[in-house]
Parts: structure tokens; sequence; C-alpha cells
């Protein structure tokens, strides 16, 4: 009889671990930018590090919680949904999701306190509801097909830039060193918006009949693949 998984190991699942890389990369391939020009801040890039790890785990389970609820996760195929599966009740779900979404803006916090960026707390407000109204509120943008285009924008644009800036604000005064920066950014972007589309491809037969019109679902499975 196979043995049944713990609460933890559940919960492991439902953070969609394989994901992460899309938020690490874009921090690995900014300090990196930064180190060629001048040593990199250690505290910075951690603080940065965890808000994007943070931020990704939480629009993870947001998107469990908010898919669960609204029926879309009912008759999925791939891994296990918390909120879907009933493994989980939707208000323990969305706690969690919250708790995340909350340690990521404090990991910000602290980031902008550090670099004395104060306006970045606009930047930081944006990414969090990003994060919640993908899936949440009435009108989700991650149904009506517009989730690549925000995730290239945040994983790409905001995630290698922001990085880059927030380390040495000053580097940013050379077009130069935007020039150098752009490459990382859009290609980290389209990677990423590229690995939802893969993952939208997928659940093309399930999102169709209840009104999740991803970019997928709209353009149709052979056009989404190209």
């Amino acid at each position: 009889m196979a043995k049944k998984p713990s609460d933890f190991s559940l919960w492991v699942e439902g953070a969609r671990l394989r994901t992460l890389p899309l938020a690490i990369a874009p921090i690995i391939v900014a300090t990196g930018i930064v180190n060629t020009l001048q040593s990199f801040d250690w505290a910075k890039t951690l603080l940065a590090l965890a808000v994007a790890l943070f931020l990704q785990i939480g629009v993870n389970y947001a998107n469990d919680y908010s898919d669960g609820v609204r029926g879309t996760d009912s008759n999925r195929v791939g891994p296990l949904r918390l909120t879907g599966s009933g493994t989980f009740k939707p208000k323990t779900v969305k706690l969690v999701a919250f708790a995340f979404l909350a340690l990521g803006g404090l990991a910000g916090l602290a980031l902008i306190a550090l670099s004395g960026l104060w306006w970045l707390l606009g930047v930081g407000a944006v990414a969090i509801l990003a994060a919640w109204f993908y899936t949440g509120g009435k009108r989700p943008y991650g149904y009506a097909g517009l989730g690549e285009l925000v995730v290239f924008a945040f994983f790409g644009l905001v995630a290698v830039f922001g990085t880059v800036y927030v380390q040495y604000p000053k580097l940013f005064e050379s077009n130069e060193v935007k020039l150098i920066t752009a490459p990382g950014a859009i290609g980290l972007g389209l990677f990423a918006a590229a690995v939802l589309m893969i993952n939208n491809i997928r659940d093309i037969e399930t999102d169709a009949p209840v009104g999740k019109k991803t970019l997928a679902v709209r353009v149709g499975k052979n056009f989404a693949k190209a």
C-alpha cells in the first residue's frame, strides 16, 4: 500500500518548485552584469533573490486558490492543485499565498530601504497586485490572454533592469549599461513567457470550456506551438 504524502510534501508540490528557476535566473544575469562593471552588493543581491522567490511561490499558491474556487482546476491534468483537488480548504491556500506575497513585500521593503530608492515602493506594489490578479479578482488578466505579456515584463524587464538598478543607480546614467542589460532582460522575459505558453497549451482542453481564454486558447494549439 502506497504511503500517503505528508501535508508538508503536498505544500512543497503546490509551491511548484520547477517554476523557481524563472525567478532565480534574472537575479543571476543582473548580478553578472553588475559584476562586470564593479563589485556587486551581496546584501542587495540576496534581498532581490528573496523578493523574486517569495513572490513566485506566492503567485503559484494564489493561482492555485483562484483557479480552484472558480472551478477551473476541477478536471485539470498535470501537477496537483491543492484547492481544486480538495486537498486543503481554499481559505488556507489563500492565507498561505498572502503570507508569501507579504514576505516578498517585506524583502522588497528592506531592499528599498538599503538602496534608498523609495519610489520603487510603487513598482513593488504593482508587482504584488500583478501576482494576485493574474487569476484573482473579478477580471483576472490571465483569463483574458494577457499572461504572457505581463510575465515578459516582470520576469524579464523589471527583474533584470530592476536588480541592476538597485545595486548601483548611477550605472543607469550610462546608455551603454542599459544596452548591455537589455538583451538579458528581453531574452529571459521571452523565455518565461514561452514557459507559460507551454503550460497553457497543455491546458487548452480544460481552460476553454470554463472561460479561461489564455493566449493559447485564443490562437489555438498550432499557432500557440509556433
